[in-house]
């Protein structure tokens, strides 16, 4: 795993970079927030890729565990991919809600996830 840094408007962002599964379970996507954010990051990118499609089921529960930790610790973060494969109404409205609320961001691309980051 390697980190970039985008430094823009005094704001910093950390993404990550990967090909492998980074995160299979709350406690590995949780350790990744508190590495970068002990790193003074509290605004990071990841790919969806990095992510184990079962996170992205919302029946396991993972990715709502796992989004509350980065929500209480007041780090956002942009996944970026392609979410229209996911036909699941549940998991559309969830990607729709989470984008509003401007927390977790689930974006086409990384220019997005800059500028949603960084406002």
């Amino acid at each position: 795993m390697e980190i970039k840094t985008h430094q823009t408007q005094n704001t910093k962002i950390a993404e990550v970079i990967s090909n492998k599964i980074l995160v299979n379970s709350v406690e590995e996507g949780f350790q990744i927030m508190i590495d970068l954010y002990y790193q003074d990051n509290d605004k990071i990118i990841m790919q969806e890729h990095h992510f184990s499609a079962e996170i992205f089921d919302l029946k396991t529960r993972i990715f709502g565990d796992l989004l509350q930790k980065y929500s209480n610790y007041k780090v956002r973060l942009a996944i970026i991919g392609d979410f229209t494969k996911y036909s699941s109404k549940s998991f559309q409205d969830f990607i729709k809600e989470s984008n509003q609320q401007k927390r977790v961001f689930f974006l086409p691309n990384i220019e997005e996830a800059i500028k949603q980051l960084n406002s």
